[in-house]
């Protein structure tokens, strides 16, 4: 079933990319594979960015709760509760892009894993509406035209550490996804001057200090900004340097569409910074000389009606 729903479709979006890309350059099919993956999971990347910002701003408001509450877990929970709601905001909303994430790798990797054993399975793997392109029929009759570099200068099927040694461009590609995976997850840390290192948090927690369990959580996303790079390269430094191209394109891709996002808030944020910032006249200031009232159209008078002539022999007649 995971075959079938997740690797075969995912396989397939990589076979489609690499038979009309220019050249069939397996790097290149990566990179445009990548991109198109991040462009589809855009959606999901901004509400996950927006949920993380509006969190970052509540960190005042949760600090609150907790000393209102003096140690009321129970009233606490509903206080936050509480307040979530009344924000829209869902804790849980960064799971989702995770997730994916998580989804598309396993696939890729199953899918690599095929194609680096043997490329005829981008032929044998493929659905069969794309086992008609004439490139993937070509490649059907000489598997041997099958390039597994990226742009003839790093093997993709190889390792940066194997058992033949060090691979020096798998290397780079390595050290450049760390890197990107650092630089992206950097971006979205809060820059707190004033707050303190999970070290310090725990030693003052050891001398008897109850801690603050938000300023941990926000030491403890610090902390893993220097941790997911680490594991990063020690996870891709034995595999085909494949999944390394693919995790440094993604983190490029991550790093675009969060500067993009956050980019985007902080205008609105300005825009409504600059309008409650406009200075309003005080209308109980404005002398009454000021006020002026719109000139009403002046209405014509009608003429006084004459006194008809016939009114007057009458009166004389009286007399």
């Amino acid at each position: 079933m995971f075959t079938n729903l997740i690797v075969k479709p995912i396989f397939n979006l990589l076979v489609l990319v690499y038979a009309y890309i220019p050249g069939h350059n397996f790097g290149l099919t990566l990179i445009v594979f990548t991109i198109i993956v991040r462009l589809c999971m855009w959606p999901l990347v901004k509400r996950s960015l927006r949920m993380t910002k509006v969190m970052r701003k509540l960190q005042p408001e949760l600090r609150r709760i907790k000393k209102e509450a003096k140690g009321d877990k129970q009233k606490e929970q509903s206080m936050m509760m509480e307040l979530y709601k009344e924000r829209g905001v869902n804790p849980l909303g960064t799971l989702p892009i995770l997730i994916v994430q998580f989804i598309v790798l396993i696939g890729l990797y199953s899918g690599l894993r095929k194609v680096i054993a043997n490329p005829e399975q981008l032929v044998h793997f493929a659905y069969p509406g794309l086992q008609h392109l004439s490139w993937i029929k070509q490649l059907a009759s000489h598997p041997k035209d099958f390039d597994y570099t990226f742009l003839g200068f790093i093997n993709l099927s190889r390792s940066a550490l194997s058992s033949k040694g060090l691979y020096f461009p798998a290397l780079l590609l390595v050290l450049g996804s760390a890197i990107v995976q650092f630089l992206s997850t950097r971006q979205l840390m809060p820059t707190d001057k004033n707050s303190r290192k999970l070290r310090d948090i725990l030693k003052a927690a050891g001398d008897g200090k109850q801690a603050d369990q938000t300023e941990v959580n926000a030491a403890v996303g610090r902390t893993t900004q220097y941790l997911i790079p680490f594991m990063v390269f020690f996870f891709t430094i034995r595999l085909p340097s494949a999944l390394s191209l693919y995790w440094f394109a993604g983190g490029a891709a991550a790093f675009v569409q969060q500067y993009i996002a956050l980019r985007e808030d902080e205008e609105d944020m300005e825009q409504l910074a600059d309008a409650d910032a406009k200075p309003r006249k005080d209308v109980s200031k404005i002398v009454e000389a000021e006020v002026v009232s719109e000139p009403q159209p002046q209405l014509k008078s009608k003429p006084t009606p004459k006194k008809s002539s016939s009114k007057k022999h009458s009166k004389r007649r009286k007399k």
